[in-house]
């Protein structure tokens, strides 16, 4: 039988989501600005716009796709979860980690499947370079060194990612998670955390800049910075082991074209053998990333993003904005 399928929020990600159910098929769409429901609705034959509320209960949706700000994620995906759906939430999937441990024990009593929206994970430079990691191409890993970021727009700190209640905090919490679990994906948990998130250019109570030193329980580091002050949008992130290194550069689109340079420390070492790929084509990930929730519905698995790994990102996020005196201005 076909998916039936739900997704509230229905801006760019939504959209993106939508663009990339196949095989399920899109039965009902929601929106505060319920012309763009219908906008989207209106794209997919028989697709109904209605209300949050409404859509999540429908007897006709077995999978609701959460896609709204940071401060709908868990409500609407906790009655979703009542109402017997399983759940794909967009990271962070909460603004805190009380609020995500609420999700967590909501997903717990119903029995249904409920995954993270960690798109990166999925994108082909870093599933290539996972393999290389498990094929041992780079020897025991040691460190990884990332950077995140984008420039803004105008109006950028009038804008919803600014408002702390709504958001939970500024670029850390958004693009930072992203980062944050790319690295424990390759290296494992994080146990010691340092580093302070700051805001310096845009005019608003969050944070436009983080930096982080995270370890593992074996010392295992990663060196982190996120920005909404590149200007020039930029995804890097380099991969070290003790035979070689991964370099992943550019995330399609206005982040550059995506590749991954594997570079093979010679036994007499000096400069390394270089190999490199190039995937200009369009961005699979969102597809990528739905197969596998399918399959996790049907196979009743754990998803392997859930909500261990949000949590584990939300709780580095929490303690810097600690740190930096940044938990104030959030609520939960």
């Amino acid at each position: 039988m076909t998916p039936r399928v739900a997704i509230v929020g229905c801006g760019l990600i939504g959209g993106k989501r939508a663009a990339a159910l196949d095989p399920a098929q899109l039965v009902a769409c929601a929106d505060l600005d319920g012309s763009r429901a219908a906008d989207l609705a209106a794209r997919f034959p028989g697709a109904v716009a209605g209300d949050a509320d409404s859509v999540v209960t429908r007897a006709d949706v077995d999978i609701v796709i959460v896609a709204t700000t940071n401060d709908s994620l868990t409500p609407i995906a906790i009655a979703a979860l009542h109402a017997g759906k399983h759940v794909l939430i967009e990271k962070p999937a909460a603004r805190t980690t009380a609020e995500l441990d609420r999700l967590a024990a909501a997903a717990m009593r119903s029995g249904r499947r409920l995954r993270v929206g960690f798109n990166h994970r999925y994108h082909p430079a870093l599933q290539q370079a996972r393999a290389l990691v498990e094929a041992d191409a780079v020897g025991p890993l040691m460190f990884v060194r990332g950077r995140y970021g984008h420039g803004g727009r105008l109006g950028y700190d009038s804008e919803w990612r600014a408002d702390p209640a709504r958001s939970g905090g500024g670029e850390l919490i958004d693009q930072g998670v992203h980062l944050i679990d790319l690295s424990q994906w390759f290296l494992g948990p994080f146990v010691h955390v340092d580093g302070f998130a700051a805001t310096y250019f845009w005019q608003m109570p969050v944070d436009d800049n983080g930096f982080l030193l995270l370890r593992t329980a074996d010392d295992h580091a990663a060196f982190l910075q996120v920005s909404c002050t590149e200007w020039k949008n930029l995804f890097s992130l380099e991969i070290y082991g003790r035979t070689g290194k991964l370099a992943i550069d550019g995330l399609g689109g206005s982040y550059g074209v995506e590749r991954l340079t594997y570079y093979r420390m010679l036994p007499e070492m000096g400069p390394p053998e270089t190999s490199a790929w190039e995937y200009p084509g369009i961005d699979r990930s969102w597809a990528l990333e739905w197969a596998e929730f399918l399959e996790d519905i049907h196979l009743g698995r754990e998803p392997s993003a859930g909500l261990t790994s949000a949590r584990a990102a939300l709780e580095v996020v929490e303690q810097i904005y600690a740190r930096s005196g940044y938990h104030t201005r959030a609520r939960a």
